[in-house]
């Protein structure tokens, strides 16, 4: 008799090399091994010292994201660290044979926007990489995995990973989405009910009318922001949406094989009788614009919402928690997160760079101008976001609208390059996370979608598009 299992279990089956002794990690083949900058360079050094090639330079493919400028990027980096760590990576690619797409490329952009437009991650995969947002890639039905420097290194000499098993979760989320919702405010919903470490140890299934309604760039927001719940990995299972986003793509697969392919996906589903470990249930209907208040993902609550109380928590640890957020964020319990002020806005990051996101933005912006004294960024997620956003005319509604239209990289998501906030500043940001210091030493984040960053942008506060008055004719 067959055991019924999950897509998840389905995959790393197929995946496992060899046996393994019980309370042993599996090892699993990587079929894609995406490289940046900022965990490579030890990694490839341990290669170096070992004398050893990389396993797979086919399946390993690295470009030049998170130290990045996204301005004057073909001039000498003028940050000595972010220098450094450029010209590492191109030496140890030039070294040890392994493709890279550097500033100026065509092809350059944050890594989980640059494997997806590729068509190198595909359903049915296993992709790792040394960055924790690699789950974005689970959106295809893969499994996706963000994995440390060690690991980094392992994966080069050998193309496998060892692993512990893991749990499964399923969040199904059904019925209709209200009109301005997004990808971005159902997994801030989402990550809001079980809490940054409730889905420690599982890899997380989106499932529901709700998830299946979304595009490919959406359901890369939502799988994206996994890591937020502590979960190893997010997956939805491939359809037809997925199978239109990866044909004919540069590394898709064409012909006949395209047929050998697509028959291959159709099977990626869980059965109808497997048991997850874990259920949680949403409906679509009851969500809205969602935005974070404090310094974790996971303290968020609605637009229409106020900044909650910390006595409104169960435990006392969360109430401390809150207390400290508060604190930190310069916010008063009970104030309306609609009155709100900002400095910043940000719009961009592997959770929101992509063309659609930023179509999302210029719907908004189109026709208005930004509030005084406010400082609108927007940095497309790859070189070819640009190419397409300009080639679509976006980048003159978002110049027109006073906001700076950069080039690609992780930018202001991360304090690890020239974009960050100055100390004390405030900004609506649609990247992943709001920790303390995230975005520069200092910094306060709002964790936002890219139409809610827009109508923010246009008032000054925290704002939804219906907030906002008719545009002039």
């Amino acid at each position: 008799m067959t055991t019924a299992r999950t897509l998840a279990e389905k995959i790393w089956d197929a995946h496992r090399v060899g046996e393994t002794a019980p309370a042993e990690p599996d090892l699993l083949y990587i079929d894609l091994h995406l490289v940046h900058e900022v965990s490579s360079p030890q990694a490839l050094d341990g290669l170096r010292q070992a004398g050893l090639p990389v396993r797979r330079t086919d399946l390993t493919i690295a470009t030049e994201d998170h130290n990045t400028p996204t301005q004057n990027i073909l001039r000498p980096i003028a940050d000595p660290v972010s220098r450094v760590q450029i010209e590492t990576l191109r030496a140890n690619c030039d070294e040890f044979g392994i493709r890279l797409h550097s500033l100026g490329d065509s092809e350059q952009g944050i890594v989980h926007v640059v494997g997806p437009q590729l068509g190198l991650t595909q359903p049915g995969i296993t992709v790792a990489c040394g960055d924790s947002h690699t789950s974005t890639h689970g959106a295809f039905g893969a499994l996706a995995f963000g994995i440390g420097t060690s690991e980094v290194e392992h994966v080069l000499a050998t193309q496998t990973l060892a692993l512990a098993p893991f749990k499964t979760m399923a969040v199904t989320i059904d019925g209709d989405l209200p009109p301005e919702v997004s990808a971005k405010d159902i997994i801030l919903t989402v990550i809001s009910r079980i809490g940054m470490t409730g889905a420690q140890g599982h890899i997380v299934e989106y499932r529901g009318s709700a998830i299946r309604s979304l595009s490919m760039e959406a359901r890369m927001t939502v799988c994206n922001m996994s890591a937020e719940a502590g979960a190893r990995a997010g997956i939805i299972a491939p359809d037809d949406t997925t199978f239109e986003y990866v044909r004919g793509r540069a590394h898709a697969p064409g012909g006949s094989d395209w047929a050998e392919a697509e028959a291959y996906w159709r099977t990626l589903r869980t059965d109808e009788d497997a048991v997850f470990d874990r259920e949680v249930v949403l409906d679509a209907s009851e969500l809205s614009p969602f935005v974070t208040w404090g310094t974790n993902p996971g303290q968020g609550v609605p637009l229409a919402d106020i900044v909650p109380e910390p006595s409104s928590f169960p435990t006392a640890d969360e109430r401390a928690a809150a207390t400290r957020s508060l604190e930190y964020m310069d916010l008063t319990a009970g104030t309306p997160m609609r009155e709100i002020p900002v400095d910043v806005v940000f719009i961009g990051s592997c959770t929101n760079s992509r063309i659609e996101d930023l179509r999302a933005a210029a719907d908004v912006m189109r026709g208005r101008t930004k509030a005084d004294g406010i400082r609108v960024m927007i940095v497309p997620g790859s070189a070819r976001v640009r190419i397409e956003a300009e080639a679509e005319g976006l980048h003159t509604v978002f110049t027109d609208f006073g906001a700076d239209w950069r080039f690609a990289g992780c930018s202001m998501c991360l304090g690890m390059n020239p974009d960050q906030l100055a100390p004390g500043e405030r900004c609506a940001s649609t990247s992943n996370r709001n920790f303390e210091g995230r975005q520069g030493k200092g910094a306060r984040t709002h964790l936002v979608s890219p139409a809610v960053a827009a109508a923010t942008a246009v008032v000054g506060r925290l704002a939804a598009p219906s907030d906002l008055a008719p545009r002039e004719d």
